[in-house]
C-alpha cells in the first residue's frame, strides 16, 4: 500500500491495525468511513516506519530486554487466559503485540532525544503564564482527588479480573472483606485495584476516579459521599455500601481512597503545585508542537510513496 525508502507496507498489516480498530465497535465503518480509517492508519504506519529509520541511525531502537520488560508489565495484572483473550479480541498475535511494544518504545525514545530533552520551561515563562490565567487558578469549590475499588454481585463481561469476579451478594462481601483486610495490613491501594477492582473504567489505571468537585460529590450515593467526607489525604475508606441514588438498587461495594484534596480559593504562584501545573502544561504543549514539526522534518528527508492515497484519489474516493 505504501513504500518508505523502498521498505514496503502491506495491505495485511494495515488491514490488523483496521480489524483492531473497529473490533469493539458496535457498527464497522463502511464506505468512505472505511476507507477513511484505512488511510489514517497508513499515515501513521509511515510515520512510524520513517522514524524506526532514523532510531537505526541513532542507535535508539528498542533493545529486546526493554521489550520483554514491557511486555511483563503490560501483562501482570492478567491471568494467560485472560491476556491470550484480549489478544484474540483484538485480532493480532502476540509477535503483532511485541512489534508494537517495540515500536513504541522506539518512538518514545527518538523523540525524547531529539525533542522532549531540548525543551526548557523556565521560571519567567511559568511566571508569565500565571499572571495571564490567574482565573484558571481559583477553585471555585474544593475539589476531591479519588480512587477506588469496587466489587459488584453482578457478572461484567467487561471486567477482566474474570478469575476473581464475584458472582453474588455473597461472593462480593467475602471478596471486598478480603480487599480491605489486605489494605488494613499495608499492601497497596492502586495494586489491588488494578488486581480485583471490577470496575472496567478505573480498575487498568489503579482505581483512579481523577479529580471531583464538591459539588458532584453531593449528587453522588450517600453512603459514598458521607464516607470521603471524613476522610484526610492518603486515607482509605471502610467498606461502602452502594445504591442507586435513584432507584435504591443494590450495586455492589466499594471502598474509596482520598489521594489528594484542594480547598476552594485564589493558588498562589508561590505553590510547588501550581509551578508544577504550569511547567507541566507548557512542557506538553511545546512538545506536541515540535513533535509534529519533527515528524515534518523527517517527512521530508524520506522517500514515501502512498500507492493507496493514489488509489483512492485516481478512483474519486469509491475502493473496488
Amino acid at each position: 500500500m505504501a513504500t518508505v525508502d523502498g521498505k514496503k507496507i502491506f495491505r495485511s498489516d494495515v488491514d490488523k491495525y483496521y480489524d483492531n480498530n473497529v473490533a469493539s465497535a458496535q457498527q464497522a465503518p463502511t464506505g468512505e468511513q472505511a476507507t477513511a480509517l484505512r488511510l489514517n492508519i497508513l499515515h501513521t504506519m509511515i510515520d512510524d516506519e520513517i522514524l524506526m529509520r532514523r532510531a537505526e541511525k541513532l542507535g535508539l531502537l528498542a533493545t529486546d530486554e526493554e521489550v520483554d520488560r514491557k511486555y511483563n508489565e503490560i501483562k501482570s495484572p492478567f491471568t494467560q487466559e485472560e491476556f491470550d483473550q484480549r489478544l484474540k479480541d483484538k485480532k493480532i498475535t502476540l509477535a503483532d503485540f511485541k512489534r508494537d511494544i517495540r515500536r513504541s518504545i522506539t518512538v518514545d525514545k527518538v523523540m525524547n532525544k531529539e525533542v522532549s530533552s531540548k525543551i526548557n520551561v523556565t521560571d519567567q515563562d511559568i511566571t508569565d503564564y500565571y499572571n495571564a490565567h490567574k482565573g484558571e487558578f481559583n477553585l471555585i469549590e474544593a475539589q476531591y482527588h479519588l480512587a477506588q475499588i469496587m466489587v459488584t454481585p453482578l457478572p461484567n463481561p467487561q471486567a477482566h479480573n474474570q478469575n476473581e469476579k464475584a458472582q453474588n451478594e455473597a461472593e462480593a462481601r467475602k471478596k471486598i472483606q478480603m480487599i480491605g483486610n489486605r489494605l488494613d495490613s499495608g499492601d497497596d491501594f492502586a495494586t489491588l485495584a488494578m488486581k480485583y477492582s471490577e470496575d472496567p473504567e478505573t480498575s487498568g489505571n489503579g482505581g483512579d476516579l481523577g479529580t471531583v468537585p464538591e459539588s458532584s460529590l453531593r449528587n453522588t450515593d450517600p453512603s459514598t459521599r458521607d464516607a470521603v467526607m471524613k476522610l484526610k489525604p492518603g486515607q482509605y475508606s471502610s467498606i461502602v455500601n452502594v445504591v442507586n441514588p435513584a432507584t435504591k438498587q443494590a450495586l455492589g461495594f466499594r471502598i474509596v481512597k482520598l489521594v489528594s484534596k484542594e480547598p476552594a480559593g485564589q493558588r498562589e504562584l508561590s505553590d510547588p503545585r501550581v509551578q508544577q501545573a504550569i511547567r507541566s502544561q507548557l512542557h506538553d504543549r511545546r512538545e506536541q508542537l515540535l513533535k509534529a514539526a519533527y515528524y515534518e522534518v523527517l517527512r521530508d528527508t524520506a522517500k514515501v510513496e502512498n500507492f493507496y492515497a493514489k488509489k483512492v484519489l485516481d478512483s474519486n474516493g469509491i475502493e473496488k
